[in-house]
């Protein structure tokens, strides 16, 4: 069965629920980003927004605009990719048992502080009683729930589908992760990353909502073709996992436009993508979107929604090369590439819709 993507949408470092970043992105200037917020009046009501944390906001939000460009008003499956969770609301509840002793705690932010409050908020809105799943891990949150929307069209069991990736980025939390070497402790310009020396990236927070169906019509952005997940690989099994995808969907490697991977700047991580990039990709041009939308859990989505924009609108501009090419046109096949610490591996063939 045939898996379309119809729309997208985000809430990120980027000017909000726009494709402005395609071609004028802002550029972060801070190793901490936080997102900017949208007007939030035009999808929720205020009485519901002041009972929601920000993510949920951002989630109900990107969700409503997603099926508003792809023309579906109610999906069959809400499928969430998360690593943290609506981590302020956790902090806040977590917070008030140190203050109250335990003691006379207020529920909804411990409510919302469970990882798949996230789904069940945007179903609740939404009055949507179908398939409701929730992936959280870490880096590969996204991946899984793409991947089980993926399985669900194959069986037969679902025609639409919301896949989303949210999370974000406290000042607490921010200061927790950089102990472990997930920023830079300089400050980094695109430059620097681009580099790819040293320990760490830039942050940022990610709330993307993508519409998938089983139909065309005459908002589909491109067209999922197969996605493959390894554990552990190393380069012989990457790249037979890679001609296996190539070959079920009828192309090789000469016909693949472009890679998108989530190189970062950090070394260890980067190291990765350039190892495999040499082994598997036969020098094919490498985009990235770290360098504007920053470092998360869920960043991958990020490259699912960038990869389907690039089909659609038939080019690649030359912020997203990593290697400062030249504009490519006439772009048709894009795959992604993505991996979490080296452990989890994802491939994902998206091509232009044939009519």
């Amino acid at each position: 069965m045939s898996v379309y993507i119809q729309s997208a949408s985000h809430i990120s470092i980027q000017e909000p629920l726009s494709e402005k970043w395609f071609t004028e992105p802002q550029i972060p200037e801070e190793n901490f980003n936080l997102s900017i917020e949208p007007d939030y009046k035009q999808f929720i009501a205020p009485i519901e927004a002041r009972r929601m944390g920000k993510l949920l906001k951002r989630a109900v939000t990107t969700s409503a605009d997603a099926l508003r460009k792809g023309g579906c008003e109610m999906p069959d499956a809400i499928i969430t990719g998360t690593g943290l969770g609506c981590i302020e609301n956790t902090e806040k509840f977590l917070n008030a048992m140190l203050d109250n002793d335990e003691e006379c705690m207020p529920p909804t932010a411990f409510m919302q502080s469970t990882h798949n409050t996230i789904s069940s908020q945007v179903a609740l809105t939404l009055k949507c009683h179908g398939y409701n799943c929730t992936y959280s891990q870490q880096g590969f949150s996204f991946d899984s729930a793409l991947l089980d929307a993926f399985m669900q069209f194959q069986l037969g069991r679902i025609g639409t589908a919301l896949v989303e990736g949210h999370d974000e980025m406290s000042p607490d939390y921010y200061r927790m992760l950089g102990k472990i070497g997930y920023w830079k402790k300089e400050a980094a310009n695109t430059e620097i990353l681009r580099e790819g020396c040293g320990v760490g990236s830039i942050s940022g927070s990610s709330s993307v909502a993508i519409l998938l169906s089983n139909k065309l019509n005459n908002n589909t952005l491109c067209e999922i073709k197969n996605i493959i997940t390894l554990h552990c690989p190393d380069n012989s099994e990457i790249k037979t996992a890679l001609e296996n995808l190539l070959s079920e969907s009828g192309i090789t490697m000469n016909d693949i436009d472009a890679i998108v991977t989530g190189l970062s700047g950090d070394e260890a991580n980067d190291a990765v993508y350039k190892e495999v990039a040499a082994n598997c990709f036969n020098g094919k041009p490498l985009v990235w979107y770290k360098h504007i939308f920053g470092e998360s859990f869920c960043a991958s989505a990020f490259g699912i929604y960038i990869g389907a924009t690039i089909i659609s609108k038939g080019f690649i501009p030359e912020h997203l090369l990593y290697k400062s090419e030249k504009e490519i046109k006439n772009v048709s096949n894009i795959l992604i590439y993505n991996h979490f610490q080296n452990k989890n591996h994802s491939l994902t063939l998206l091509q232009t819709v044939k009519g």
